[in-house]
């Protein structure tokens, strides 16, 4: 079940958190995966190094979405020199929190850039070469935000939502092609970007979770890899909720 073997998965943003997770849960079920980063070299090499000590096959790639079309590009050139693309993970995202009456201009603009017009410009080099296999997966990371809201996080949570309606409409234009699009909405996760939430946020945030814990990013990896999967394969324009029943 889930078996990935000989597909080729892309995940943007795939150094750190969420992004390392599924890197590595997909390498765990057979596919050749590319990790995308914007500046940590350090780190993508890190999560390369782990999946091939576990036997799987990785490489690294700099694919920095605050410049979009530069990442569009070296990721369609690197699809034309691999060859194919089966999984494209578009995990990459910032938050810049704060009150929309004290957001500055350039923060809005840059959570913009990277969280919608990056992932679009890599998904438009994705779905170009899946087009002509005539299959693929494409999965965004959403968030609970996304269709929730959150105070201070304004301009985050519109640019989490605008990848559930990215979603549904990509999933429409491209089914015929046999290409799906679905998008996966984590919940409160314990990563490097809510490790830095003062104890009363990260308290009160647990005691909306039915299930009574945070979840990690191997609780998300796993239904980015099932959707991933063959299994998955009448699934599209979806979004599963990965929130221990934050929202439901």
């Amino acid at each position: 079940m889930f078996d990935l073997t000989g597909k080729l998965a892309v995940v943007v943003g795939g150094s750190r958190g969420i992004g390392r997770a599924c890197c590595e849960a997909l390498a765990r079920q057979g596919a050749r995966v590319v990790v995308g980063y914007a500046q940590r070299a350090d780190a993508a090499e890190l999560v390369v190094q782990r999946v091939r000590e576990a036997g799987g096959e990785a490489e690294s790639l700099r694919l920095d979405l605050s410049h979009p079309a530069e990442a569009e590009a070296t990721l369609a050139k690197t699809i034309q020199q691999l060859g194919r693309l089966d999984i494209l993970v578009l995990s990459a995202g910032i938050s810049i929190d704060g009150l929309l009456l004290r957001l500055k201009e350039e923060d809005l603009e840059r959570q913009l850039t990277v969280n919608v017009k990056g992932s679009l410009g890599c998904a438009r080099a994705g779905i170009k070469a899946m087009m002509r296999a005539r299959q693929g997966r494409v999965i965004f990371l959403s968030s609970v935000v996304g269709e929730t809201g959150n105070i201070g996080q304004t301009a985050y949570a519109a640019t989490k939502a605008a990848l559930l309606g990215i979603t549904k409409s990509l999933a429409r234009e491209y089914a015929s092609r046999g290409v799906t699009v679905n998008a996966v909405a984590p919940g409160y996760i314990t990563t490097e970007m809510t490790a830095s939430l003062p104890e009363a946020v990260t308290s009160a945030m647990l005691q909306g979770i039915p299930l009574e814990r945070a979840g990690t990013p191997e609780d998300v990896a796993a239904a980015v890899v099932f959707l991933a999967s063959s299994e998955a394969s009448y699934v599209t324009g979806q979004t599963l909720r990965v929130n221990g029943g934050m929202y439901v």
